[in-house]
């Protein structure tokens, strides 16, 4: 009897310990079950932020990883498009992609090869401020083969149906606040006059300065028409005005000749009706040198050093101020959503025909600075220093 209590206890612990060990195993069973929705939503959330954190990984994206951009700039020689590369450079590089920054020296058959290298090196996007407007026809057709979207800057590239869009400041209105200022500067509306005045605008290459001065005459037109403006040396077309390259040195020699002729026995010149600050440079030597009169009203445009020191000195009147970090920032966004299988940002769809149709464009608004605003426009917003213009 009590060998058959002792086996009935045996059997009893045997049967407790199975259903133990079965009731341990089964939290480990479990354990991995828990575990692996996890495993399997966490490539789910590393995926999300591709859409809902994307600004988030680009600004975090290493230099390089959006892609190749190539960026041709005409020149170094003028104090802007020094600025306006490396400005676009530097914020390019900030939204993750890396750039070729090339400048042509003024000379079309450098930047043609450029743009060749810049296709030829796989840039996926190209971002061009054209020496002459007409002149890459037959590079831009490559780029097009290639797939390679083309973003005019600030010049408007001509007869090429590879231009995808266009970003600029509003030329025509630029034109128009040089032309406004000259009128209420010498109260046009209400002086008797007449009032001498000369013009001067930029390269016949560039379509910009067509709009710049197109502009300005279509506001102080009205006056030459009346005699109240009246321009001495007779030269009022935009050929007899433009001036090859925008460079000083040309400028200066034109307006040597024209005091020479009809201002250099004390007639007064009353204003100057310059496209821009490399122009109104020129035009301020050239009075230094030759004219003995009071400086007469001065235009210009793109505020650089030069020309704002002279603004301070009473030897140039005022200067379109055009903010390139604006301009820049907003070629960047197109850059951007380009890249990303999108259209740019734009705000002009009918002004700007290139002879191949209607190029979509981003424009921004010009102001001007002279002594009275410049410390607000130009030192108090960054874009110099006090020092920069000692």
């Amino acid at each position: 009897m009590k060998r058959k209590v002792l086996s009935a206890l045996l059997s009893v612990a045997m049967i407790a310990t199975l259903l133990v060990g079965c009731g341990g195993d089964k939290p480990a069973q479990d354990a991995p079950a828990a575990d692996a929705p996890a495993e399997s939503e966490a490539p789910a959330a590393d995926a999300a932020p591709a859409e809902g954190d994307g600004a988030e990984a680009d600004a975090a994206a290493p230099a390089g990883e959006g892609g190749l951009i190539g960026v041709a700039m005409p020149t170094k020689d003028l104090q802007r498009w020094n600025q306006d590369g490396s400005n676009m450079e530097a914020q390019l590089k900030e939204a993750g992609y890396e750039v070729d920054l090339q400048y042509a020296a003024n000379d079309i058959q450098t930047q043609v090869s450029q743009i060749e290298n810049m296709i030829s090196n796989g840039c996926k996007l190209l971002v061009i401020a054209s020496i002459d407007g007409d002149s890459l026809g037959t590079v831009l057709a490559q780029a097009k083969e290639a797939g390679i979207p083309v973003i005019a800057y600030d010049r408007l590239i001509m007869n090429s149906d590879a231009v995808s869009y266009y970003a600029t400041f509003d030329n025509y209105m630029v034109g128009t606040v040089q032309g406004e200022y000259i009128r209420d500067a010498l109260d046009l509306e209400n002086a008797e006059g007449p009032f001498n005045i000369e013009l001067i605008t930029g390269d016949p290459g560039d379509n910009n300065a067509r709009f710049f001065f197109g502009g300005a005459m279509d506001v102080l037109q009205p006056y030459i028409d009346s005699g109240k403006l009246v321009v001495k040396s007779g030269q009022t077309s935009f050929e007899e005005c433009a001036t090859a390259n925008w460079a000083t040195e040309a400028a200066q020699s034109r307006f040597d000749a024209i005091i020479a002729s009809n201002y250099s026995d004390g007639t007064k010149l009353d204003a100057v009706l310059a496209s821009n600050d490399s122009t109104a440079l020129g035009v301020a030597n050239s009075l230094a040198a030759n004219y003995t009169g009071d400086y007469p009203v001065l235009t210009g445009q793109d505020c650089d050093i030069a020309s704002v020191k002279n603004m301070i000195a009473g030897k140039q009147s005022m200067s379109v101020f055009k903010d390139t970090r604006d301009l820049t920032t907003q070629v960047v966004k197109m850059v951007d959503a380009i890249m990303k299988g999108g259209e740019a940002p734009v705000n002009d769809t009918e002004s700007y025909d290139n002879g191949t149709g209607v190029i979509p464009s981003y424009l921004c608004e010009p102001v001007f600075a002279d002594v009275n605003n410049y410390e607000k426009l130009l030192i108090e917003s960054g874009y110099y220093t006090e020092a920069d213009l000692k």
